[in-house]
């Protein structure tokens, strides 16, 4: 009956939604928040829900992957070592971009609800923060639920800002875990990869809900303060660019060029991957591609290209869980008019290194990574939905840049361990068969 709605592209349903809830709020007026707003709150709780077991089965399945790649699993730890490093800068650099251009400034907060609404949570120091990464029980971080002392004294179980921190560190643990029990965790690891692959389908199924959530966010929206409250979303589509851009420009250029390596060869090479990326919007799109890259373009080791590049696919999201979370938070908090203490920075960070492993290369989690850090430096949620209404435009680009960051660290890795061709590199692209459009 409604096939033909889900014939019609994602994004293209994502933008009606985005001008159907604008036009519907122009037209009720302060009723669209009564009659549309629940259609946002339901999706925003969706996102919320997904979001944790998303995390929890993504990692567990990428670090386990380890096992049973001998000639490799050496180099895990030092590929993991700079997919951190780079998730570092790239965080630096969503940060710093957020901070000199201030895309969310300038907006008035007086009638915004989200800021009106806004209560100050405690947030704890760095020291606690790391501390705190290491679960009590588990099972209680998965409730999204910590520990807290009433003004009696008696101990009571509260929401807490770094639950996904938790369920990330013990994700991580289990991971390794079934790394060293080897061929007796077979079927448990087969398991848990299938238990991702049913999370990134519940995931697919979550975001079919996004054209009607933005439909009833941009309503509510637009009925309760005015077109005027959207325009600060076309600066945060610059500043996303700019700091996706820089990033690779900058911060990729310069690591290659501390290993020796000409910049020039290295994007000569990626680029039919790049293409298909920003194209396409899915790491795994571009999966085939950005193997043969690794190989036939830039001289890596085809055994340790194999096991890196789709590793990096699974959870290397410089784009997706780094630049954009980070960039978002500092929007929120100047578009809401909330001050961000040094705590709250230093958990953002924190929150955008350590959730870009939990990223998965599919379509629209983003959204996904951003309410993980949201959530941890105590910004309110609701804000995260008026983004993902432009989130096409803002998916391209990431994209392009998590698939670049997935080629980069396998030549990284390569170069400093004696496993990169250079005459490979050195030479000219060679033909990987990228033919066509470059569709997905």
């Amino acid at each position: 009956m409604f096939d033909w709605w889900f014939r019609i592209r994602f994004w293209k349903r994502v933008v009606l939604g985005f001008v159907l809830g604008a036009l519907a709020g122009w037209l009720f007026g302060p009723d669209a928040e009564r009659w549309f707003g629940p259609l946002g709150d339901v999706y925003v709780n969706l996102i919320k829900m997904i979001a944790i077991p998303l995390v929890l089965f993504a990692v567990i399945s990428a670090v386990s992957s380890l096992h049973g790649k001998q000639s490799v699993a050496a180099l895990g730890g030092r590929t993991f070592l700079w997919f951190a490093i780079t998730a570092v800068l790239a965080v630096g650099v969503g940060l710093a971009v957020g901070l000199a251009m201030k895309p969310g400034a300038g907006v008035d907060v007086s009638a915004l609800q989200v800021a009106s609404d806004y209560k100050p949570k405690d947030v704890p120091g760095p020291l606690d923060v790391l501390f705190n990464i290491v679960p009590q029980n588990p099972f209680r971080a998965f409730a999204a639920m910590g520990t807290g002392t009433t003004a009696d004294g008696l101990s009571v179980m509260v929401p807490s800002n770094y639950t996904i921190l938790q369920v990330i560190f013990f994700a991580g643990l289990v991971g390794f875990a079934l790394v060293r029990i080897g061929d007796k965790g077979t079927q448990l690891r087969a398991l848990v990869a299938e238990a991702n692959a049913l999370m990134i389908q519940v995931t697919r199924f979550v975001l079919e809900f996004t054209p009607l959530g933005t439909f009833g966010l941009i309503a509510a929206l637009v009925g309760g303060y005015g077109f005027e409250k959207l325009l600060p979303l076309g600066q945060f589509v610059v500043a996303l660019y700019v700091a996706c851009a820089l990033h690779i420009a900058i911060v990729y250029s310069g690591l290659l060029l501390a290993h020796g390596l000409n910049p020039l060869k290295f994007f000569r090479g990626a680029s039919p991957a790049m293409q298909v990326a920003f194209v396409a919007s899915s790491s795994f799109a571009a999966l085939p591609l950005s193997l043969r890259s690794a190989i036939h373009n830039h001289g890596v080791d085809k055994d340790y290209a194999a096991f890196a590049v789709p590793l990096g696919a699974s959870i290397k999201m410089d784009g997706c869980g780094a630049i954009y979370p980070a960039l978002a938070a500092v929007f929120i908090a100047q578009y809401t008019g909330i001050e961000l203490s040094a705590s709250q920075y230093f958990i953002i960070a924190l929150a955008s290194v350590l959730g870009s492993f939990g990223t998965a290369g599919v379509p629209g989690t983003a959204v996904i990574m951003a309410t993980v850090v949201l959530s941890a430096a105590g910004l309110p949620l609701e804000a995260i939905g008026y983004l993902y209404a432009i989130d096409r435009v803002l998916d391209m680009m990431r994209t392009m840049t998590n698939v670049t960051g997935q080629m980069l660290v396998p030549v990284l890795v390569a170069r400093e361990t004696g496993l990169l061709d250079r005459e490979t590199y050195e030479a000219a692209p060679t033909n990987l068969g990228l033919e066509g459009d470059g569709r997905a």
